[in-house]
């Protein structure tokens, strides 16, 4: 190996997987000009160690590639971070409302406390949702917004006066007020079935100045690199304006401060107006414009109305209205034209399956080769649409939506209808391009681990499981669908993705090894070390001295952001998160008082009860071969 090139950053004693099938594993990485120089064997790698070297001893660690989100909501979610009191990941409403009550405390007139998204009540251990009442008990007169995925909100007395609904307002399409007897809102919105009136009702709520949003974006992308997220490509949004919207994003990338790199889609805002947009779109936007921190993907994933299936499994499915096919042609011809890449929304295989009929005319006229566009989401995809993409080219860029609404589509559709929501391991077998992502921060949360866990092991983050064995993934593969995989999605294959020369040098320390944790651990990972271009954008544990990203307090000063951080109310672990931050089996363990641990299991009571075993009699069972977890 020639010596003549000095590296910026050398990595060494580290258990590298780097996902590159011709050296799948090393031991030290050099890096130069944010890009891998070199991926191998110590005394190799240091010889590229000059002076002015960093040089990180990673102690025998395990390290991954960056992890690279396919569909999230970054633009808009940085905005509003700060503003939003995070329930993703508190595992007992009880915690949940004591962070809520404590928020009310000290938010000011006239701002409102948002818990905008990214939990089910699944994940409680009381398995349901505040009432009404009990949020009016907490906040009699600051408006608090609780929204439930994109089924449903939640308004105190005081949020009801804010945005103005009284017993005259009308109702909305596709959306209901719920009303008490005598037709006055009582605070309960339903999506029947689409989003518009939560939107709607959202945004009526008070913005952040712009240098709050500015360190809003920066505090939001600082928690996702402390899950080791390096990457994500942004699907816009509603109420979500380009340009305007992204000047936030544009300030931090033209000063250098951006910690995830930001590939990002636009977005139609007005129906009936789509093709007025994309026509001005692809006339003002080049493909690709930007840098490899900030830069433009094409369009989607709303190309055009008519075509958006929502996904609240709470209600039925929607059919799509005889227009769709007309007005997708029409948006679809002019994107092909520019060759810009596409993503669409599709929740069901009857939309996916009309759409295909649309792209499919118009590669007789205009060839789709070479353009990346993809499907989202696609929970019930057929065999024959899967095998239609692939045909065509395309993609699909799967989420982790299940996983939150995996107990409500069980519930109307039946638990054998679930077992392939979506199919990916199939997917995969058919060869079309497929990766993963969140879709947070509304509909799911931001963690890339409860998405890695969940096609790992099959299961909703209330438990149950989804899936049989033959639609799960091993570790590896999962980990591929959030790094390499991903970098065709974002027209990026070969840049990066891996732990290889000449990719971006985006990787992660995992606080524990993913490839050796127990399954129910997956989803509690975080990172010790997050690296952007070779630059350490989150460090903590033995690597906290090494952060190159100090961030000023989160603003203002009231935000939820300064108390509780982020997923899992992580920032008190001694306090709100103290029943969300480790699995509950080692909660448990940690929690027993008794005098008495086991012979077989220790104080791990819990294993021994949530055994499957062929009696009725659990106690005589575990009596019998000596296990005196029944004892305590």
């Amino acid at each position: 190996m020639s010596t003549s090139v000095t590296a910026d950053v050398v990595l060494h004693r580290g258990r590298i997987t780097t996902l590159d099938r011709g050296k799948p594993v090393a031991s030290a990485v050099a890096i130069k000009d944010g890009k891998f120089l070199a991926v191998g064997e110590e005394a190799d790698i240091m010889a590229l160690a000059g002076a002015g070297t960093r040089v990180i001893d990673l102690r025998g660690r395990a390290v991954l590639p960056g992890l690279f989100d396919n569909h999230t909501h970054v633009v808009r979610g940085g905005l509003n971070y700060n503003m939003e009191l995070r329930w993703d990941g508190v595992r007992s409403l009880a915690d949940a409302m004591e962070m809520l009550k404590r928020q009310v405390a000290i938010t000011p007139a006239p701002q409102w406390v948002r818990v905008v998204g990214g939990f089910t009540e699944h994940q409680f251990v009381e398995k349901r949702l505040p009432t009404i009442a009990e949020i009016n008990a907490i906040a009699p007169d600051t408006p608090v917004f609780l929204l439930h995925l994109y089924d449903r909100a939640l308004l105190n007395a005081a949020a009801l006066r804010a945005v103005g609904y009284t017993k005259d307002t009308p109702e909305p399409p596709g959306g209901e007020i719920t009303r008490d007897a005598r037709g006055n809102p009582n605070g309960l919105l339903l999506a029947k079935p689409n989003a518009a009136i939560l939107y709607a009702t959202l945004a009526k709520g008070p913005a952040l100045p712009f240098d709050y949003q500015v360190n809003s974006t920066r505090h939001f992308m600082r928690e996702l690199n402390r899950l080791g997220v390096t990457g994500v490509i942004d699907a816009g949004g509603g109420f979500q304006n380009y340009p305007d919207d992204y000047a936030v994003i544009q300030q931090l990338a033209d000063e250098g401060q951006m910690t995830v790199r930001l590939a990002y889609n636009l977005f139609t805002q007005k129906p009936k107006q789509e093709k007025e947009d994309f026509l001005k779109w692809t006339s003002s936007v080049t493909y690709k414009q930007g840098d490899d921190y900030f830069r433009h993907n094409g369009a989607g994933e709303m190309l055009v109305f008519s075509a958006a299936d929502f996904e609240d499994f709470r209600q039925p499915r929607p059919d799509m209205p005889p227009e769709m096919e007309g007005e997708l042609e029409e948006v679809v011809r002019i994107l092909a034209q520019n060759h810009w890449p596409w993503r669409l929304h599709a929740t069901y295989d009857e939309t996916i399956s009309r759409a295909l009929d649309v792209f499919e005319k118009v590669n007789q006229d205009i060839p789709l080769t070479g353009i990346n566009w993809f499907f989202d989401h696609a929970e019930t995809i057929s065999d024959q649409s899967i095998d239609r993409i692939a045909a065509l080219g395309g993609g699909i860029a799967v989420q982790h939506r299940m996983a939150y609404q995996g107990e409500y589509f069980v519930e109307r559709y039946g638990a054998v209808a679930a077992e392939a929501t979506p199919p990916v391991a199939r997917m995969l077998e058919k060869g079309v391009k497929v990766s993963a992502g969140t879709d947070a921060t509304r509909v799911a949360s931001y963690n890339p681990w409860v998405s890695l866990s969940w096609m790992v092991t099959g299961k909703t983050v209330g438990g149950l499981n989804l899936y049989p064995q033959h639609n799960l993934l091993d570790r590896e593969t999962a980990l591929r669908m959030w790094t390499e995989n991903v970098a065709w999605f974002s027209n990026e294959e070969g840049r990066r993705g891996r732990i290889e020369v000449g990719q971006f040098a985006d990787l992660l320390v995992p606080s524990k090894d993913y490839f050796s944790v127990p399954e129910d651990e997956i989803s509690f990972l975080t990172s010790d070390l997050t690296m952007v271009g070779g630059r350490v954008v989150y460090g903590a544990g033995d690597f906290a001295a090494l952060d190159d990203n100090p961030l000023p307090p989160a603003m203002p000063d009231w935000s939820p952001t300064r108390t509780f951080k982020g997923y899992g109310a992580w920032g008190e672990p001694d306090g709100a998160g103290k029943h969300s931050l480790a699995p509950m089996r080692a909660q448990a363990i940690g929690s027993c008082g008794c005098a008495r641990a086991c012979g077989l299991h220790g104080h791990d009571h819990a294993r021994a009860w949530a055994s499957n075993v062929p009696v009725s009699d659990f106690k005589g069972f575990f009596g019998a071969l000596g296990c005196s977890c029944w004892m305590v």
